[in-house]
């Protein structure tokens, strides 16, 4: 870990805090009240999209009523903004949240700047036996607990139905089945194929695993992104797009990929669970029956999607400590993660979760509970999310033919080592 002085500063102040809040029965500065009755305000950034965002407020605000003496202030924060929001309100020492909902790629950056308390003994903790193992992972960083999970998700194939009916071909399950079956989707349907996301690099993951490749090798400190299995990785998205397989846009790719399902133009499109709700909002799925999910397609070696999801974390400097770790264990326990899943179909982190009627017999789980299991983790490393910015620029070079898979995966290989001074 290379920790500037801000982050050892910032580090010892989050242990002072964390032992402060543990050894005494209530926190100051409306931590509690005298009889370790919890009190105050706890705000909570919530970066979930617009089709869930007033389901989470809601559950949010539930945590009112088991402490009546602490008002939850929820902001909604978008998703493209919460990571600089959050790092310049905690960077400055004002104005960031008591608790944020956090991508699981920000725990470990978040935590070797000393900006998240440590969660290890706290009542934030709780059952945590009960987690699925592998959403534990990113929750850890230097040997401790930063975050709690909240939800785990990987990327799948979203289909419509009825157009691949129509064309008279099956779910792909492969890139180069989808690329050949392109032609007859158009020709029998009007729709191209696949909407293939250029403008996030997450999205170029799949391509990366089902190539049997990775960005780096953490544990033997090696960058792995511009080897063979990079380069073919490169070469699928270009082909896919050359081939008018795929429609592609640099900007604002989620809107439009979703914009695009929901409408029927795209056939296919390689979407997480958060997007189940939005996309059968839309015309193309007035039948929600008509929008099937299947693993994402393969490459020429393997299948494999990055796992995601979202983790709980607790800023370092809230005046709130004591109140933001029972917020955090309200937040993902059993029963708000149930609730979560019955309302927006996202997976639990809890294993105990899995057995509720409601989550066990919710279609889109029973299909996405298989593909979390054999999703690829991501480096937990403090720079994970620091090496998609890189193969962004790289991935909208090759689209646009400004650079071919050789000369893209080369240029994401020498920006990895120059970020990531100890691999080779």
């Amino acid at each position: 870990m290379r920790c500037g002085i801000r982050g050892a500063l910032a580090t010892a102040l989050v242990t002072g805090l964390a032992l402060a809040a543990t050894g005494c029965g209530g926190g100051g500065d409306g931590g509690g009240t005298t009889g370790g009755e919890l009190a105050g305000t706890v705000t909570f950034w919530d970066t979930s999209n617009d089709a869930e965002k007033a389901t989470y407020r809601k559950l949010a605000e539930g945590f009112q009523k088991e402490h009546p003496k602490v008002h939850v202030a929820y902001v909604n924060v978008p998703f493209g903004d919460a990571n600089a929001k959050f790092k310049n309100a905690a960077g400055g020492g004002a104005g960031a949240p008591d608790v944020m909902r956090t991508d699981v790629a920000w725990v470990a950056d978040f935590a070797n700047l000393g900006y998240l308390a440590p969660l290890d003994g706290t009542p934030a903790l709780a059952d945590t036996a009960d987690y699925l193992p592998q959403a534990v992972g990113s929750t850890k960083f230097g040997g401790r607990t930063y975050a709690a999970p909240q939800v785990i998700d990987t990327l799948a194939l979203f289909y419509n139905k009825k157009l691949l009916a129509d064309a008279g071909v099956p779910v792909p399950r492969t890139f180069a089945e989808l690329g050949a079956a392109a032609a007859k989707i158009k020709a029998k349907t009007g729709a191209t194929a696949l909407y293939l996301r250029g403008d996030d690099p997450y999205w170029f993951l799949p391509y990366l695993y089902g190539e049997g490749g990775d960005m780096v090798d953490a544990a033997h400190k090696k960058v792995t992104i511009d080897n063979a299995a990079g380069v073919r990785a490169f070469r699928t998205l270009k082909q896919l797009v050359d081939s008018k397989a795929a429609v592609t846009d640099a900007t604002d790719g989620q809107e439009n990929q979703l914009k695009a399902l929901k409408d029927g133009t795209v056939a296919m499109a390689i979407d997480g669970p958060w997007d189940i709700e939005g996309a059968r909002a839309g015309k193309a799925f007035a039948d929600k029956g008509n929008l099937g999910v299947a693993p994402v397609p393969g490459g020429s070696t393997a299948k494999g999607s990055p796992q995601g999801g979202w983790d709980l974390s607790v800023y370092a400097g809230s005046k709130n400590l004591n109140a933001a770790y029972a917020f955090v264990k309200y937040m993902s326990s059993a029963k708000v993660q149930q609730q979560t899943t019955e309302r927006l179909s996202l997976l639990p982190t809890r294993k105990s979760v899995y057995n509720a009627p409601s989550v066990k017999h919710n279609e889109m789980v029973a299909f996405f509970k298989p593909a979390v299991d054999g999703a690829v983790q991501r480096p937990w490393i403090a720079e994970g999310n620091s090496l998609f910015e890189p193969l962004k620029v790289q991935m909208n070079k090759v689209l646009t033919g400004a650079a071919t898979p050789e000369q893209a995966a080369k240029s994401v290989g020498d920006a990895y080592r120059k970020l990531l001074k100890d691999y080779t």
